[in-house]
Protein backbone atom coordinates (compact mmCIF):
# COMPACT_ATOMS: atom_id res chain seq x y z
CA UNK A 1 0.00 0.00 0.00
CA UNK A 2 1.43 3.37 -1.06
CA UNK A 3 1.79 5.90 1.75
CA UNK A 4 0.53 9.48 1.49
CA UNK A 5 4.13 10.73 1.56
CA UNK A 6 5.05 8.51 -1.38
CA UNK A 7 1.94 9.55 -3.33
CA UNK A 8 2.93 13.19 -2.91
CA UNK A 9 6.45 12.53 -4.15
CA UNK A 10 5.13 10.65 -7.18
CA UNK A 11 3.17 13.74 -8.21
CA UNK A 12 6.49 15.40 -9.10
CA UNK A 13 7.17 13.22 -12.13
CA UNK A 14 5.45 11.08 -14.77
CA UNK A 15 5.59 7.43 -13.66
CA UNK A 16 4.89 6.22 -17.20
CA UNK A 17 7.83 8.14 -18.68
CA UNK A 18 11.37 6.90 -19.18
CA UNK A 19 13.89 9.56 -18.17
CA UNK A 20 17.41 9.92 -19.47
CA UNK A 21 20.14 9.45 -16.87
CA UNK A 22 20.97 13.16 -17.09
CA UNK A 23 17.33 13.99 -16.28
CA UNK A 24 16.75 11.28 -13.68
CA UNK A 25 19.69 12.03 -11.36
CA UNK A 26 18.76 15.62 -10.41
CA UNK A 27 15.10 14.59 -10.21
CA UNK A 28 15.77 11.68 -7.83
CA UNK A 29 17.79 14.01 -5.60
CA UNK A 30 14.87 16.45 -5.46
CA UNK A 31 12.70 13.59 -4.21
CA UNK A 32 15.00 12.87 -1.24
CA UNK A 33 13.10 14.14 1.80
CA UNK A 34 14.56 12.10 4.68
CA UNK A 35 16.56 13.82 7.40
CA UNK A 36 19.70 11.80 6.52
CA UNK A 37 21.95 11.41 3.49
CA UNK A 38 19.93 8.93 1.43
CA UNK A 39 21.64 6.29 -0.73
CA UNK A 40 20.98 6.50 -4.45
CA UNK A 41 20.32 3.05 -5.88
CA UNK A 42 20.18 1.53 -9.33
CA UNK A 43 17.91 -1.47 -9.90
CA UNK A 44 18.15 -3.37 -13.19
CA UNK A 45 15.77 -6.03 -14.50
CA UNK A 46 17.66 -8.56 -16.60
CA UNK A 47 16.46 -10.89 -19.34
CA UNK A 48 18.15 -13.94 -17.83
CA UNK A 49 17.05 -17.24 -16.37
CA UNK A 50 18.80 -17.19 -12.97
CA UNK A 51 18.38 -20.96 -12.70
CA UNK A 52 20.70 -21.50 -15.66
CA UNK A 53 24.40 -21.62 -14.83
CA UNK A 54 25.46 -20.07 -18.14
CA UNK A 55 23.22 -17.03 -17.53
CA UNK A 56 24.54 -16.00 -14.13
CA UNK A 57 25.82 -12.43 -13.92
CA UNK A 58 28.74 -11.92 -11.57
CA UNK A 59 31.42 -9.34 -12.13
CA UNK A 60 33.04 -6.25 -10.65
CA UNK A 61 33.61 -2.62 -11.53
CA UNK A 62 35.23 0.49 -10.12
CA UNK A 63 32.76 3.34 -9.81
CA UNK A 64 34.59 6.52 -10.89
CA UNK A 65 33.40 8.43 -7.82
CA UNK A 66 32.99 5.61 -5.29
CA UNK A 67 29.79 4.62 -3.51
CA UNK A 68 30.01 6.97 -0.55
CA UNK A 69 30.46 3.99 1.74
CA UNK A 70 33.73 2.86 3.29
CA UNK A 71 33.89 -0.92 2.93
CA UNK A 72 35.69 -3.04 5.49
CA UNK A 73 38.09 -5.31 3.60
CA UNK A 74 39.38 -8.66 4.84
CA UNK A 75 42.51 -10.16 3.29
CA UNK A 76 43.09 -13.92 3.47
CA UNK A 77 46.85 -14.19 2.97
CA UNK A 78 49.90 -16.11 4.08
CA UNK A 79 52.45 -14.68 6.50
CA UNK A 80 54.59 -13.34 3.62
CA UNK A 81 51.74 -11.08 2.46
CA UNK A 82 50.45 -9.83 5.83
CA UNK A 83 52.43 -6.57 5.91
CA UNK A 84 51.62 -5.87 2.27
CA UNK A 85 47.89 -6.27 2.92
CA UNK A 86 48.00 -4.04 6.02
CA UNK A 87 49.91 -1.28 4.21
CA UNK A 88 47.38 -1.39 1.34
CA UNK A 89 44.55 -0.65 3.79
CA UNK A 90 43.06 -4.03 4.70
CA UNK A 91 40.88 -3.74 7.81
CA UNK A 92 41.42 -7.39 8.71
CA UNK A 93 44.26 -9.74 7.79
CA UNK A 94 43.31 -13.39 8.25
CA UNK A 95 45.17 -16.68 8.26
CA UNK A 96 44.16 -20.24 9.07
CA UNK A 97 43.19 -19.60 12.74
CA UNK A 98 40.79 -16.81 11.71
CA UNK A 99 39.31 -18.96 8.93
CA UNK A 100 38.60 -21.68 11.47
CA UNK A 101 37.04 -19.09 13.78
CA UNK A 102 34.70 -17.86 11.03
CA UNK A 103 33.76 -21.44 10.27
CA UNK A 104 32.92 -22.17 13.91
CA UNK A 105 31.35 -18.89 15.08
CA UNK A 106 29.87 -17.74 11.74
CA UNK A 107 30.79 -14.22 12.86
CA UNK A 108 31.76 -11.81 10.07
CA UNK A 109 33.05 -8.26 10.53
CA UNK A 110 33.87 -7.30 6.94
CA UNK A 111 32.00 -6.25 3.78
CA UNK A 112 34.26 -7.78 1.13
CA UNK A 113 37.11 -10.31 1.10
CA UNK A 114 40.22 -10.82 -1.02
CA UNK A 115 42.57 -13.79 -1.06
CA UNK A 116 45.75 -15.04 -2.66
CA UNK A 117 45.32 -18.16 -4.84
CA UNK A 118 47.29 -20.35 -2.42
CA UNK A 119 44.90 -19.46 0.41
CA UNK A 120 41.71 -20.39 -1.45
CA UNK A 121 41.70 -24.11 -0.47
CA UNK A 122 41.87 -22.97 3.16
CA UNK A 123 39.26 -20.21 2.69
CA UNK A 124 36.98 -22.83 1.12
CA UNK A 125 36.59 -24.38 4.57
CA UNK A 126 34.59 -21.29 5.54
CA UNK A 127 32.65 -21.44 2.26
CA UNK A 128 29.36 -22.50 3.91
CA UNK A 129 29.49 -19.26 5.91
CA UNK A 130 30.94 -16.89 3.29
CA UNK A 131 29.17 -18.22 0.19
CA UNK A 132 25.52 -17.55 1.13
CA UNK A 133 26.47 -13.98 2.09
CA UNK A 134 28.24 -13.32 -1.20
CA UNK A 135 31.59 -12.89 0.56
CA UNK A 136 33.58 -15.71 -1.01
CA UNK A 137 36.60 -14.36 -2.95
CA UNK A 138 36.39 -15.26 -6.63
CA UNK A 139 38.60 -14.91 -9.73
CA UNK A 140 35.47 -13.79 -11.61
CA UNK A 141 35.29 -10.61 -9.53
CA UNK A 142 39.04 -10.09 -9.31
CA UNK A 143 39.16 -10.74 -5.57
CA UNK A 144 41.56 -13.69 -5.90
CA UNK A 145 44.99 -12.40 -6.85
CA UNK A 146 48.67 -12.58 -5.98
CA UNK A 147 48.68 -8.77 -6.09
CA UNK A 148 46.44 -8.33 -3.04
CA UNK A 149 47.70 -4.78 -2.43
CA UNK A 150 46.34 -3.64 -5.79
CA UNK A 151 42.97 -5.33 -5.20
CA UNK A 152 42.63 -3.86 -1.70
CA UNK A 153 43.41 -0.36 -2.95
CA UNK A 154 40.83 -0.70 -5.75
CA UNK A 155 38.18 -1.83 -3.26
CA UNK A 156 38.95 1.11 -1.01
CA UNK A 157 38.67 3.45 -4.01
CA UNK A 158 35.21 2.20 -4.97
CA UNK A 159 35.56 -1.19 -6.67
CA UNK A 160 32.36 -3.17 -6.19
CA UNK A 161 31.16 -6.67 -6.95
CA UNK A 162 27.74 -7.17 -8.48
CA UNK A 163 25.68 -10.26 -9.16
CA UNK A 164 22.10 -11.09 -10.07
CA UNK A 165 19.69 -12.13 -7.33
CA UNK A 166 17.40 -15.17 -7.45
CA UNK A 167 14.83 -13.24 -9.51
CA UNK A 168 17.32 -12.16 -12.18
CA UNK A 169 17.71 -8.58 -11.01
CA UNK A 170 20.70 -6.41 -10.06
CA UNK A 171 20.59 -3.97 -7.13
CA UNK A 172 23.45 -1.54 -6.63
CA UNK A 173 24.13 1.58 -4.54
CA UNK A 174 25.81 4.10 -6.86
CA UNK A 175 26.28 7.01 -4.45
CA UNK A 176 24.56 9.26 -1.94
CA UNK A 177 22.18 12.20 -2.13
CA UNK A 178 25.10 14.45 -1.11
CA UNK A 179 27.05 13.59 -4.30
CA UNK A 180 26.95 16.27 -6.97
CA UNK A 181 24.87 15.51 -10.06
CA UNK A 182 27.85 15.03 -12.36
CA UNK A 183 29.46 12.39 -10.12
CA UNK A 184 26.23 10.41 -9.79
CA UNK A 185 25.57 10.57 -13.53
CA UNK A 186 29.10 9.34 -14.23
CA UNK A 187 28.68 6.47 -11.76
CA UNK A 188 25.35 5.36 -13.27
CA UNK A 189 26.66 5.44 -16.84
CA UNK A 190 29.85 3.63 -15.89
CA UNK A 191 27.99 0.89 -14.03
CA UNK A 192 25.49 0.28 -16.83
CA UNK A 193 28.30 0.08 -19.39
CA UNK A 194 30.19 -2.48 -17.31
CA UNK A 195 26.97 -4.42 -16.69
CA UNK A 196 26.43 -4.65 -20.45
CA UNK A 197 29.99 -5.94 -20.82
CA UNK A 198 29.22 -8.64 -18.22
CA UNK A 199 26.46 -10.14 -20.39
CA UNK A 200 26.73 -13.96 -20.14
CA UNK A 201 27.19 -15.93 -23.36
CA UNK A 202 24.08 -17.96 -22.52
CA UNK A 203 21.74 -14.96 -22.86
CA UNK A 204 20.27 -14.85 -26.36
CA UNK A 205 17.49 -12.24 -26.10
CA UNK A 206 17.30 -8.78 -24.58
CA UNK A 207 19.78 -8.54 -21.72
CA UNK A 208 18.66 -5.36 -19.91
CA UNK A 209 14.86 -5.21 -19.83
CA UNK A 210 14.49 -2.22 -17.53
CA UNK A 211 16.48 0.08 -15.24
CA UNK A 212 15.24 2.20 -12.36
CA UNK A 213 16.81 4.86 -10.16
CA UNK A 214 15.61 5.36 -6.61
CA UNK A 215 16.69 6.60 -3.19
CA UNK A 216 16.47 4.97 0.23
CA UNK A 217 13.12 6.56 1.08
CA UNK A 218 11.93 7.76 -2.31
CA UNK A 219 10.00 6.46 -5.35
CA UNK A 220 11.68 4.89 -8.37
CA UNK A 221 12.14 6.55 -11.74
CA UNK A 222 12.35 4.47 -14.91
CA UNK A 223 15.46 5.10 -16.98
CA UNK A 224 15.88 5.30 -20.72
CA UNK A 225 19.31 3.75 -21.18
CA UNK A 226 19.13 3.18 -24.94
CA UNK A 227 18.54 6.68 -26.33
CA UNK A 228 21.83 8.65 -26.57
CA UNK A 229 22.11 11.73 -24.36
CA UNK A 230 22.25 15.15 -26.08
CA UNK A 231 25.66 15.54 -27.68
CA UNK A 232 26.19 11.79 -28.00
CA UNK A 233 25.81 9.64 -31.08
Amino acid sequence: MTSERMKKLQENFDKSQEYSINEAVPLIKQLCTANFDESIELHVRLGIDPKQGDQQVRSSTVLPNGTGKDKKVAAFVGRDKEDEAKEAGADFVYGEPEIENIRNTKKIEFDVAVATPDMMPKVAKAGPVLGPRGLMPSPKTGTVSDDVAKVIKELKQGKIEFRNDDTGNIHQVIGNESFNDEDLIENVKSFIEDLKNARPDGVKGIFIKGAYLTSTMGPSIKLDINTPEPGQR
